[in-house]
């Protein structure tokens, strides 16, 4: 186990949901932006899952699901609350390493809820791309949303890189085009503001 991963599965084991800082009740945010995109079901790819609502929200939507996460104890909460089900797949991955080949162009819509801005070295934010690209088919699209450039700078005990949209695009590339973009506050389970940045890019075909 990395320590990473081991970081990770220590959070999960010894918070309820609702203790983690990023818990989020009610994950309208997210899905006003994917009111945004046509309205079929379709294949979502999340890199860092976690045990979020926004599992129950997707796929009360129609949408295959793609889970990933570092934490293992994650996986398995999810998979108790969820059970098992053809619409939903769990990967046990670091989503700044290669992912499997055979996961080319298995999503159309890559949605990140504070999972980009853990990744610090310039490898592993490179890796993580480097997985978007490959995963995300051409004509899809990616929502991104990280702490801000306005945010804190830790979060979880560990530094975070923060964004902008600017930084975003940059890194998506050309083959990119920003949809909708929104500086948003949440305020956390302990009653924090964390200012985050929400970007909707498109993917050209």
């Amino acid at each position: 186990m990395t320590v990473r991963a081991a970081h990770w599965d220590a959070i999960f084991s010894s918070k309820q949901d609702a203790e983690l800082g990023w818990h989020e009740k009610d994950v309208s945010q997210t899905l006003k932006f994917l009111d945004l995109l046509p309205q079929t079901a379709a294949a979502v790819f999340l890199p860092g899952a976690g045990t979020s609502l926004l599992v129950d929200a997707l796929s009360a939507r129609g949408y295959a699901l793609i889970l990933n996460d570092i934490s293992a104890v994650a996986l398995q909460k999810l998979r108790e609350r969820r059970g098992e089900h053809e619409q939903i797949t769990l990967l046990h991955h670091d989503i700044a390493q290669p992912l499997s080949a055979a996961l080319a162009g298995a999503a159309d819509l890559w949605i990140d809820r504070a999972v980009l801005h853990f990744l610090l070295q310039e490898e592993e934010i490179q890796g993580y791309f480097a997985n978007l690209r490959s995963v995300l088919r051409p004509g899809g699209h990616v929502l991104l949303a990280e702490f801000s450039t306005a945010g804190a700078a830790k979060c979880a005990g560990l530094e975070l890189h923060r964004y902008s949209i600017a930084e975003m695009s940059l890194r998506l590339g050309n083959d990119f085009t920003l949809i909708a973009a929104e500086e948003h506050t949440y305020i956390n389970p302990s009653g924090q503001p964390r200012p985050y940045v929400y970007g909707l890019f498109a993917r050209h075909s």
